[in-house]
């Protein structure tokens, strides 16, 4: 036999268990009673209110909405689809009042504090400790794709008491809620890396294939080409003051790092800051070999090769360049603590092994003694003194023997002229690229007016209105220059007569100067440092490169160079100005020309 009733205990038929489980028939009707009587008592006394509290009542609406790039931001509309999207579900769904977005453009992986506009909100909420807050957002996956730091992002704002709101997926604290979330956030981060390596790949071929796939150079546009895909092509900007800047410092017309620096601010390259500042972009832009139309890429591990662009300079050119560059970095930089004591300290290098030579006083029995000497401890001379009056003394000679012939004054003048005259042709030209700079500026400045004028989002709008704001104080900063009244005669007439005069009489200027300008001076008047030899002195190869380069050109050779290796044939001079090196013509011996 079997109960064929309805079971309480197993909400099964009791028919499936004979006999009650093996209970009486009398203990099973008991039960089954018993539990009835329990179950209406229930129902009959408590009365279930249904719940009428929403969970963000209360609470005040943050949206956050993010995109990859900056690209993203300006040429797509994810940030407004994603912020509308967001408004609309408080408006509509969770009735919580709307406050502020936060949008930001930068990529979901690695730590949320370096996105400029999460760390924003997170500060917005700590400065607003008062009021609680719901923050929503589109995706998952907006909100972080790195599986570590979005559990660390959860926690942050479980700390502050923020409550999270995602339209495509809900968050549930349960183990099984959290289990899944961490699937969801591990899928994110597996999708980012492996985009992320993809991208990687096809822009490393593109390198090997000799195309530069990043953002456009200095000096280039990125156009499209049916046969090439996006290829760099030199524009305005590559072929006037990159490439001017770029031949100036192979040809020795800017001379110093500090001097291409001064070049490229005063032409607008770089804006709002001083050339010291620029020092390491200078030389990122002297060494790189993309401006003579090579392609290489360090990180990759992509090896130089021939590119597909168009070079704005010659690969000779940018050999001279590098052998410039490698030359500065062993002539060794202006000692910054210097000491009036001993001035040729860092000037002087030891003959036998090259390193600088440093000074020190010695104390004898009823006078201090200064002396040079070597500090290398390899070196065959380390500690072997020299009298530091024998050091100085053989060093004013030296600039006393080099001063300039009595009839290279005219020669030094005619330079400088013409040094000075294209100085101005430059300084008109800089004023005709920043008056075009100003006008580019002006018209952009309508079109951001004329699109916060259109756009209904607010936050958009005050995106448009800061770069207005931006935008309009460059054209301050430009007309303010542009308006600048100076004598240009006034910098030129006192640097020939301060140049004339050192180049005349070194030794009184010498002498004259601090021991930091003695540094400073040192490296206009020398090629480099200077060995010192116990009994020789300085060697009188070592004259000042400055006076020997006017003096040679009114001689008919030069020191250094074979001229007539210099060019493949002599060519007739048919100029009224004589050139650097000059001579006695071959083919027309009554005449000069150009060796």
């Amino acid at each position: 036999m079997s109960i064929a009733v309805y079971c309480a205990t197993r909400q099964h038929p009791m028919t499936l268990y004979p006999e009650g489980f093996g209970m009486s028939r009398t203990f099973a009707g008991v039960l089954l009673e018993m539990n009835y009587d329990r179950m209406v008592n229930k129902t009959e006394n408590e009365t279930v209110v249904p719940s009428t509290t929403s969970p963000y009542e209360g609470r005040i609406g943050l949206v956050y909405v993010r995109v990859s790039s900056k690209r993203q931001e300006s040429e797509g509309t994810g940030l407004q689809s994603q912020e509308g999207r967001c408004k609309d579900e408080l408006e509509h769904r969770l009735r919580v009042p709307y406050e502020a977005t936060f949008p930001d453009s930068f990529t979901g992986g690695g730590d949320f504090m370096r996105r400029p506009a999460m760390k924003e909100m997170l500060d917005y909420i700590d400065a607003n400790p008062h009021q609680k807050f719901l923050v929503i957002f589109d995706d998952l996956k907006r909100f972080a794709r790195d599986t570590e730091f979005h559990f660390k992002l959860r926690a942050a704002f479980k700390a502050r008491d923020v409550l999270l709101h995602c339209l495509n997926y809900s968050f549930d604290d349960s183990p099984e809620g959290e289990f899944a979330e961490t699937i969801f956030a591990a899928q994110a981060k597996l999708e980012r890396l492996q985009n992320r390596r993809q991208v990687i790949q096809k822009m490393k071929a593109r390198l090997e294939l000799g195309y530069w796939p990043f953002k456009k150079k200095r000096g280039y546009d990125m156009v499209k080409n049916p046969l090439h895909g996006k290829f760099s092509v030199p524009n305005k900007e590559g072929l006037g003051v990159v490439k001017e800047a770029l031949e100036g410092f192979a040809t020795g017309n800017l001379a110093r790092q500090i001097d291409v620096a001064r070049f490229l601010v005063e032409r607008g390259f770089w804006k709002g800051r001083s050339p010291d500042k620029c020092i390491t972009q200078t030389r990122e832009l002297l060494e790189d070999c993309f401006f003579c139309g090579d392609i290489e890429y360090k990180p990759w591990k992509v090896p130089r090769g021939k590119g597909k662009h168009q070079g704005i300079i010659s690969p000779e050119m940018h050999a001279q360049i590098l052998k410039r560059l490698n030359k500065d970095s062993i002539r060794g930089k202006v000692r910054r603590t210097t000491s009036e004591d001993f001035p040729m300290r860092s000037l002087v290098v030891c003959s036998d092994c090259g390193k600088p030579l440093t000074g020190a006083w010695s104390k004898g029995r009823s006078a201090r003694y200064g002396y040079y000497y070597c500090q290398n401890k390899v070196c065959a001379r380390y500690s072997k003194m020299l009298h530091k009056q024998e050091v100085e003394d053989n060093f004013i000679l030296l600039l006393a023997g080099t001063a300039l012939k009595q009839d290279v004054g005219q020669v030094v003048a005619t330079v400088f002229d013409r040094v000075w005259a294209q100085e101005l042709r430059n300084v008109e030209w800089n004023k005709t690229l920043m008056q075009e700079r100003a006008d580019d500026l002006k018209k952009k400045i309508k079109q951001l007016a004329e699109l916060a004028r259109k756009t209904s989002s607010d936050t958009v709008r005050r995106e448009y209105e800061k770069e207005m704001e931006t935008t309009a104080k460059e054209v301050d900063s430009i007309e303010a220059r542009m308006g600048a009244n100076d004598d240009p005669g006034v910098p030129y007439r006192t640097a020939l007569e301060k140049a004339t005069g050192l180049l005349n009489n070194p030794v009184s200027i010498w002498k004259s100067v601090t021991a930091y300008e003695k540094q400073r001076l040192f490296f206009f008047l020398f090629d480099g440092k200077l060995p010192y030899f116990q009994n020789e002195g300085y060697r009188t190869a070592h004259s000042l490169s400055s006076t020997r380069l006017f003096n040679e050109l009114v001689t008919t050779n030069s020191y250094d160079v074979d001229p007539r290796g210099v060019e493949p044939r002599p060519v007739p001079c048919h100029g009224t100005v004589l050139p650097l090196y000059y001579g006695p013509c071959a083919t027309h011996p009554n005449k000069m020309c150009r060796l």
